[in-house]
């Protein structure tokens, strides 16, 4: 496993920490109204987290995200690592989206209006899934 980035994968990478991270730090200063509501959409697709404290869950999606965008920023973090923890937390966010009907137009996985802003983060399952194939197989190629 390399341990630098390699040059190729600084754009997408940067591109994802910066928007993630920003992310993150919008979310720690979110009121209760807001963390209320972010609390609600997680629950409503995955119903386990009812019990998690919505202020709780907030900080801890905050905390969340600026760790992954500032592995993604930081060159010295494995693409493998990056890569990974990026597919994890943007598979949750693709699995938001396709939990939550209302997210999508009727009979449908195009996105509705509400659903704009969730949908989008495709590329960001991409990006993690581009970045752990490319080191996977340079592995296997060792």
């Amino acid at each position: 496993m390399r341990i630098f980035a390699r040059m190729h994968q600084l754009p997408p990478r940067l591109a994802a920490g910066a928007f993630i991270l920003n992310s993150g730090f919008t979310k720690a200063g979110a009121d209760e109204e807001a963390a209320k509501s972010t609390h609600g959409t997680a629950v409503s697709a995955y119903p386990f987290l009812r019990g998690v404290d919505p202020v709780a869950f907030t900080r801890m999606l905050s905390k969340t995200e600026m760790a992954l965008g500032a592995a993604l920023l930081t060159p010295a973090v494995p693409s493998l690592v990056a890569g990974a923890a990026l597919t994890g937390f943007a598979g949750g966010l693709v699995g938001l989206y396709l939990r939550l009907p209302a997210l999508r137009r009727p009979h449908s996985v195009r996105p509705s209006e509400q659903g704009l802003a969730i949908a989008k983060d495709v590329w960001l399952l991409a990006i993690g899934l581009g970045l752990v194939i490319e080191e996977w197989r340079a592995c296997r190629r060792d």
